[in-house]
């Protein structure tokens, strides 16, 4: 277990990385070419960046997310949420690039590995995954926290679902203006929409994916008797993961000057996501400082000298 912790936290440094690295190459460099001349292998580099960039970010953090899962959540737990998470995103994403629905009409580009049915790179289920998984687990355990017995009954269910999902579309208000239209941009829209380029649907689209997605993963954890619960310590990857992929999301709309998705998406993701993780430290800490419970010992009774 140490080996495959220590392989997590290698690839959880190594996603961050990647994801700084990949922030240097779409900002800095593509805009200023002539500064690779600069650089020891430059060129080289940023050849190897935009070949397997892309991929190689999004790879470590499956692999980050997946040990972690396996570690705390056990084999099955990790097993039903990625199946439930790859096939329904896989299936949405290759609705949406044929037929419009549920996202809109739009195309990938190159960049993010080889294309399933030549439409969906490999890695875009993939994310949906390790970003779907921390931002279920975020609100499942805050939305819980103080519940006590009974916890996770079914309207806390409901809720943990919907939030998940809310989480997971909080994302993609601040990554996809900024990623569709930057220098280098790896998906375009055939309509651009009014939403920063973006149409209202594909807002839509990302909500309905995540809620059938968590839903049939929850369903599936229920049918199995999966009931994993976290404390505070435990939840600090999936914030992390959620935080650094929404920096990166970020620090994008930021170069393009997106500053109404940088706030809705604030509003609606990470603030709740901060909140959820405090709510279980906060539960962890009532659990730690317990008042006791008074001894009343028995009155011994006199004895009478003779």
């Amino acid at each position: 277990m140490r080996n495959l912790l220590a392989i997590e936290r290698f690839c959880l440094y190594g996603h961050i990385v990647a994801m700084a690295f990949g922030l240097a190459g779409l900002l800095w460099v593509v805009p200023h070419p002539g500064i690779l001349e600069y650089l020891p292998a430059g060129p080289t580099l940023f050849r190897w960046s935009m070949a397997g960039g892309g991929v190689s970010y999004i790879l470590l953090g499956t692999v980050a997310v997946a040990l972690y899962a396996y570690r705390t959540l056990g084999l099955g737990s990790l097993i039903t949420f990625a199946i439930a998470a790859v096939g329904v995103s896989l299936t949405s994403e290759l609705l949406g690039t044929s037929t419009g629905f549920p996202f809109g009409h739009y195309s990938y580009l190159n960049g993010l590995g080889y294309k399933v049915a030549g439409l969906v790179p490999f890695t875009i289920p993939l994310s949906w995954f390790y970003l779907g998984l921390a931002s279920f687990l975020l609100a499942r355990s805050g939305l819980a926290a103080g519940g006590g017995a009974g916890r996770y009954n079914w309207a806390r269910s409901l809720a943990a679902i919907f939030l998940g999902s809310v989480l997971l579309t909080s994302w993609d208000f601040v990554l996809d203006p900024a990623m569709s239209q930057t220098a280098l941009p790896f998906w375009y829209w055939h309509e651009p929409g009014a939403f920063f380029g973006m149409p209202y649907q594909n807002f839509a689209g990302w909500l309905g994916t995540g809620v059938v997605f968590i839903g049939l993963a929850l369903g599936l954890w229920k049918t199995f008797k999966f009931s994993p619960e976290l404390d505070q310590g435990q939840l600090t990857l999936p914030l992390v993961v959620y935080l650094s992929n929404f920096g990166f999301a970020l620090v994008m709309s930021l170069a393009a000057g997106f500053y109404v998705p940088i706030a809705l998406g604030i509003l609606t993701g990470a603030l709740p996501a901060v909140l959820c993780w405090r709510a279980t430290a906060q539960e962890d800490l009532s659990q730690v400082f317990v008042e006791p419970t008074p001894v009343i010992e028995a009155p011994i009774a006199a004895t009478k000298s003779s």
